[in-house]
């Protein structure tokens, strides 16, 4: 028999139920319901709304009963942009930063996603596979049930497929869900750094890396980094162009340290989403607004590497893009794995309402990741995927920072462990 469960006593439920993605106002429109219950059968929901309602439902009757006194639910968080298998912290980079060494200065001098690069295919498959199960694990304590997961710090064909192999271990033996993208072309590997080499590794990962992870089935998208030091736009939409061919669908990091064409490729190339953002031209925006590509913002790394230049968040919304939020959970430039700072960051730095960051944290990062008919929002049909916060009303969630109000995340009906 399939198990029933009514959890009952929300203070509000924000449903954000409705048409997805929310672009412009919609994005404010939360769905708010006041004193509310979720009925759950079988890992989805079966009814949603005002506790009274819910309660007369002939199913509620004989549903196990969970009293949640008083607190507020949410749709489970969605990081749609993240690198969670590394293999350590580059903390001595964050001192030289703070001493005045900038990215590009420390990335030239061997360290950055280079540095991460050495750690991993030095580290052992068990390492690797219990400190990202760890973090996952502390994900879901702030809420995160659905994460996106890049390879990209090992840079070659063993290590960037064993990256992804890892990634599919940690989908099956925990609850939060993985979506596992390669990122081969985060920047060019160290064997490659001579004249003509970045061609050459763009080669390699068209004939070799590409077609190895799609024959296992080990990645459902490909992205690329288009930025200085990295990628230029002609590598990435051939390798972009090999990915359409072998079944992954575009992601792209762009616009982050300068503004380089990535956005109108995300855009050309018809991409799921186009990341960071920061140096986006008001030309990029109109053209980011008339499409369906998502606009994945990351102000945990401006904010990690203190900078003063955010993502134009307000001007990508009043235009209609599709805009989302994720941590870029990551060693060097984003150390958190918490959305609700994300969130938090979003409102104070970039003007997003409460409402608007969390509908970005949820509806619009699902739909980022083609999950939004399934997840991202509360109602009949869904998963029940459900974050839990011990606050008195949801725009607390961005208002505390650097707290955790997370009380228990739910992943398809079933609570996830504390650990």
């Amino acid at each position: 028999m399939p198990e029933t469960l009514l959890l009952t006593g929300c203070k509000q439920i924000v449903t954000l139920a409705g048409a997805a993605p929310r672009r412009g106002k919609a994005l404010g429109e939360p769905g708010v319901v006041a004193d509310g219950a979720v009925l759950i059968r079988d890992g989805r929901i079966l009814a949603a709304g005002p506790r009274a309602r819910v309660e007369k439902l002939v199913a509620a009757r004989c549903a196990r009963k969970m009293d949640l006194g008083g607190r507020v639910v949410t749709p489970g968080l969605v990081d749609a942009h993240t690198h969670l298998v590394f293999a350590a912290s580059r903390a001595a980079e964050y001192e030289q930063r703070i001493a005045g060494a900038t990215y590009e200065q420390i990335a030239k001098a061997g360290g950055g996603i280079l540095s991460s690069v050495r750690a991993l295919r030095a580290a052992s498959h068990d390492d690797l596979f219990r400190t990202a199960r760890a973090r996952l694990a502390r994900m879901a304590a702030h809420g995160t049930t659905t994460v996106e997961a890049k390879s990209g710090y090992g840079l070659d064909f063993e290590n960037e497929l064993r990256t992804l192999k890892l990634l599919k271990q940690l989908g099956s033996s925990q609850a939060v869900e993985i979506v596992p993208t390669l990122l081969a072309a985060h920047v060019v590997p160290p064997e490659f750094r001579h004249q003509g080499g970045a061609d050459e590794y763009v080669d390699r990962i068209v004939r070799l890396i590409l077609p190895a992870a799609a024959l296992e089935g080990l990645a459902e998208y490909c992205d690329v980094f288009v930025e200085r030091g990295a990628f230029t736009v002609a590598q990435a939409r051939r390798i972009l162009a090999a990915a359409r061919a072998v079944g992954m669908r575009p992601r792209l990091h762009a616009e982050q340290l300068a503004r380089t064409g990535g956005a109108r490729l995300a855009v050309e190339a018809e991409a799921a989403s186009v990341d960071h953002l920061d140096f986006v031209s008001p030309a990029d925006i109109r053209a980011l607004a008339r499409s369906d590509v998502a606009c994945i913002l990351l102000p945990g790394c401006s904010f990690h590497l203190g900078l003063a230049r955010y993502a134009p968040a307000r001007k990508l919304i009043d235009a209609g893009a599709i805009v989302a939020l994720a941590t870029d959970c990551n060693p060097g430039t984003s150390p958190t794995l918490s959305l609700p700072m994300a969130m938090s960051l979003a409102c104070t730095q970039m003007r997003l309402t409460p409402a608007e960051a969390l509908a970005a944290c949820t509806i619009n990062a699902a739909y980022s990741l083609r999950r939004h008919t399934r997840i991202g929002s509360i109602e009949p049909g869904k998963d029940a995927d459900l974050a839990v916060f011990d606050v008195e009303d949801y725009r607390e969630i961005s208002y505390y920072f650097g707290v955790n109000h997370c009380a228990m995340s739910f992943k398809r009906g079933k609570k996830i462990p504390r650990v």
